[in-house]
């Protein structure tokens, strides 16, 4: 009977938590209309679509070396010396 308890209570937290993230994301998250309007403002695009060459360039240079580029200070930078101080 306890371990039913202690069971029952571990699932009603675990549903909690990810209530409680879904909920966040929910929030954080921009709609539809809020996304055509970005899409609508000029710099907000660019901004966006330079973002995505930066993170796509630095999954394509993450692909092709061992450095673990994750530790870098700074991974929207890519190229050499990134590596936040540490050489590799």
């Amino acid at each position: 009977m306890d371990s039913l308890r202690k069971m029952l209570i571990s699932v009603a937290m675990l549903g909690a938590g990810a209530g409680v993230g879904y909920a966040l994301l929910v929030i954080v998250t921009p709609g539809e209309r809020r996304k055509q309007e970005m899409l609508k403002d000029p710099r907000s695009r660019e901004e966006a679509a330079r973002t995505q060459q930066l993170l796509l360039a630095t999954l394509q240079e993450a692909a092709t070396t061992q450095e673990n580029v994750a530790w870098r200070k700074n991974w929207m930078v890519g190229g050499e010396g990134g590596a936040g101080g540490r050489s590799p």
